[in-house]
């Protein structure tokens, strides 16, 4: 192990911290479907709206 070890509590601590840094969607093909659809949403509002 390492120079220094943590206790039960640090250890709960450290493991809150490290969850909160993962990202939200670790698939990087359903992040980009989802901005495209939503930038095509957007795209035909402004069109329908502009008529």
């Amino acid at each position: 192990m390492g120079k220094y070890q943590l206790d039960n509590k640090s250890k709960v601590a450290a493991a809150k911290y490290q969850d909160g840094k993962k990202p939200a969607v670790s698939n990087k093909k359903e992040k980009l479907n989802q901005l495209r659809e939503a930038y095509l949403q957007k795209k035909n509002e402004k069109k329908q709206s502009g008529e």
